[in-house]
């Protein structure tokens, strides 16, 4: 297949076999026919833009059961909410309209409901649509597309600020989401996006950001170049220290001037070789040596007889479970906090998931920690984990047990 978002040809660098929808836990009753693709990831030769080389339909990723609440990190909370007071400090209009695709629980928009300003969120998720609602937040369960585009401008007017968090990167339809963008923005309006980036990936080697859901993984200089073939410029970037690195892109309509900070970026990546296919080979190789390491960690806590968990059920986890060949034998069980996922199994591997024990003395020896991006929040929550000899088995930066 080309490349989806410029339809230039692709070079694959990196197989991560057979894997299932990332968010799919099925109950242990369930045994229907699971859904499986192959995961594979490809560099375009032409935008440089990272994707997968086979898309799985969205309607099979979002739907009314999607179980992923942007609420239930504090430090991502805090992100956004400053994030919206950020946006509405940029806001000149007299009467602005402010739009996010990929809405979620409204965790975002709640701050810009507060303030008075007119918004929308656009999510198919009609389960977290429901949630946003209940914070008095104007949502709805919808795709966003050319067609709905339209309708909300006819409705609302044009968009002053376009916004996007995690999002962006999940849809293969990248041209009909900017043709929906040219459609909504106003002439003199933004759009902001931020998703996990390339480099970070690659310097962290955090191969699991690599799964059904993130269809795209961008940089600077490919963002910039799918923008220029919709009209748009990256005037831009910001990284961010949020979901393991992430990169906040702004974009304009040609005709305004970038920051400083886009050509420097674009100048490191280049230095860097990012897009090279030199560099994407050798982190593929990392990748295979950290598969057969970890394995080797939890094959030594089972041959001395210490009990590990897994931490947090994340769509992340799905991709090192099912690439490392770990199931119930290695991890017994994987500790969450969302009620969607209690009691269900994990995608694949069929780990069960089970709610956090009440008892510190119920804890494992040791937690394998997939929720990684979330580190310092989780190990300031479980001091008293630590204080009494628990430890951690991590795989990013690198594979380590302490």
């Amino acid at each position: 297949m080309p490349c989806r978002a410029c339809g230039d040809a692709v070079t694959q660098f990196l197989d991560l076999g057979r894997q299932p929808l990332s968010d799919a836990f099925r109950s242990p009753d369930d045994v229907s026919d699971e859904f499986w693709l192959h995961l594979k990831a490809v560099v375009c030769h032409g935008c440089h833009v990272v994707q997968l080389a086979d898309p799985v339909p969205v309607e099979r990723m979002f739907h009314e059961e999607y179980p992923f609440r942007t609420s239930s990190s504090r430090r991502m909370s805090s992100h956004f909410a400053a994030t919206a007071e950020r946006l509405v400090a940029g806001l000149a209009a007299p009467d602005p309209f402010v739009v996010e695709i990929g809405s979620n629980d409204g965790t975002m928009l709640a701050t810009i409901a507060d303030r008075g300003i007119r918004h929308l969120g656009i999510d198919p998720a009609a389960n977290m649509v429901g949630e946003a609602l209940a914070r008095k937040v104007n949502a709805r369960a919808e795709w966003f597309d050319a067609v709905t585009a339209d309708r909300v401008r006819d409705e609302f007017g044009p968009a002053d600020v376009v916004y996007a968090a995690n999002t962006m990167c999940h849809i293969p339809d990248l041209p009909g989401v900017f043709t929906g963008l040219e459609t909504l923005l106003a002439d003199d309006g933004i759009v902001v996006f931020e998703d996990p980036y390339l480099g970070d990936v690659l310097r962290l080697g955090s191969f699991d950001q690599i799964y059904d859901e993130h269809f795209y993984l961008f940089s600077a200089t490919s963002v910039a170049r799918i923008a220029e073939l919709h009209g748009f410029a990256l005037v831009d970037v910001e990284h961010l220290e949020v979901h393991g690195g992430e990169l906040r892109y702004t974009l304009a309509r040609d005709g305004r001037t970038p920051s400083p900070a886009v050509g420097a970026l674009i100048a490191q990546e280049g230095r860097e070789r990012t897009h090279e296919l030199p560099r994407l080979a050798a982190f593929a190789a990392e990748v295979a040596d950290r598969r057969d390491r970890l394995r080797d960690v939890l094959d030594g806590e089972r041959a001395a007889g210490r009990s590990v968990a897994g931490y947090a059920a994340t769509a992340k986890s799905a991709t090192v479970l099912n690439y490392c060949g770990i199931g119930p034998e290695l991890l017994p069980v994987v500790y969450d906090t969302t009620p969607e996922k209690q009691g269900r199994l994990t995608p694949g591997s069929h780990i069960p998931v089970e709610p956090f024990p009440q008892d510190l003395a119920d804890y494992p020896d040791t937690f394998l920690l997939f929720a990684w991006n979330h580190a310092e929040e989780i190990l300031a929550k479980e001091q008293q984990f630590v204080d009494r000899g628990g430890r951690w088995i991590r795989y990013v930066p690198d594979v380590r047990l302490g």
